[in-house]
């Protein structure tokens, strides 16, 4: 009889082998700010777990709100609380937040402008269970609609220091999330992240490359394997989609000689991308662009390695592009 292989592809971890890890980063973060704001409540639809929320709730059971699997009910609930004065923390998965929900988000949270953060798990190509699951236009969904906030966490320091940050902001905000066991990333370039800004974690005079998401610990992995071939990268973390840093990326950008890529854990349409080239062609700054994202496409089911490696985000690959680029 066949041994039945066990899959890890719902909720893989982005991390390397032997890279240094934090667990449960949003939800010790949350439980931590909690206790000294009695606002705070939690919910979820049914995946408490698979948020970290569950975190929060063994500790505030009495600010716990388990919706069922019910996403649109879920959002209605938390705008109904931020009226009566709570400030919810929602979690789903970003495929149920954005898209079986949005128009729930829309009518009862972002046209009000009412205090909800909605903290979404499985962003972009962090799960190898297909269309139904991969989140690769979450980011362009939530940019367009009217008082949203929009963030993409790079690692564990990035979400430890977005949620203090977040509930000090008034309004609506989406946040992707990466849980689990999520790499510590930005520990050694001293970073504080702060709402609307951009940072500059390394310099370089041959490639400018902007990123967010995991995406950035591609970056960083991708400028490190390029010093063996003599090419400088410089690397810029833009947590915040919406408001963009415009004035960071556009001083960036006219520093001549440099290739500017855009590295996207997204869809190339309608995020990070097109918001910087956009930026950048009204400002009238002329410079090499190139764009490093998920096709326009359903994308396959695999294992996450497999899949960084088909769509370009992988370092291996990403390394190789712009090389390629480069000449």
């Amino acid at each position: 009889m066949s041994t039945r292989l066990k899959t890890s592809a719902m909720i893989a971890s982005i991390a390397g082998e032997g890279q240094v890890t934090r667990s449960a980063p949003f939800g010790h973060a949350l439980a931590e700010l909690a206790r000294t704001k009695s606002d705070i409540i939690g919910m979820t639809a049914d995946l408490g777990k698979y948020t970290d929320l569950h975190i929060f709730a063994k500790e505030f059971p009495e600010r716990f709100y388990q919706m069922g699997m019910a996403e649109q009910l879920l959002m209605g609930a938390a705008a109904g609380f931020a009226h009566e004065g709570a400030q919810p923390f929602v979690t789903t998965y970003a495929v149920f937040a954005t898209r079986r929900a949005y128009d729930v988000i829309h009518q009862t949270i972002a046209e009000d402008n009412l205090d909800v953060k909605i903290v979404a798990a499985l962003p972009g190509l962090t799960t190898g269970y297909g269309p139904s699951h991969q989140a690769a236009e979450d980011l362009a969904l939530m940019r367009t609609m009217p008082n949203m906030t929009v963030i993409d966490p790079c690692d564990a320091l990035d979400i430890e220091q977005m949620v203090p940050a977040i509930a000090a902001h008034k309004g609506p905000v989406y946040a992707r999330l990466l849980r689990g066991n999520v790499p510590a990333v930005l520990d050694e370039y001293d970073y504080q992240f702060e709402l609307g800004r951009a940072k500059m974690l390394r310099d370089g005079r041959d490639v400018l490359i902007i990123s967010s998401g995991l995406m950035t610990m591609r970056a960083l992995e991708t400028a490190k394997a390029l010093e063996a071939d003599k090419v400088d990268v410089a690397v810029m973390d833009v947590p915040t989609i919406k408001p963009l840093d415009t004035e960071a990326i556009i001083r960036e950008a006219k520093r001549s000689g440099r290739m500017v890529v855009v590295a996207e854990n997204h869809t190339v349409i309608g995020s990070l991308g097109e918001a910087v080239a956009t930026t950048l062609l009204s400002a009238g700054v002329s410079c090499a662009y190139r764009q490093i994202a998920l096709p326009d496409a359903f994308l396959d089911a695999s294992a996450l390695p497999t899949l960084h490696d088909r769509y370009g985000i992988s370092t291996e690959k990403m390394a190789g592009s712009i090389k390629g680029w480069l000449g």
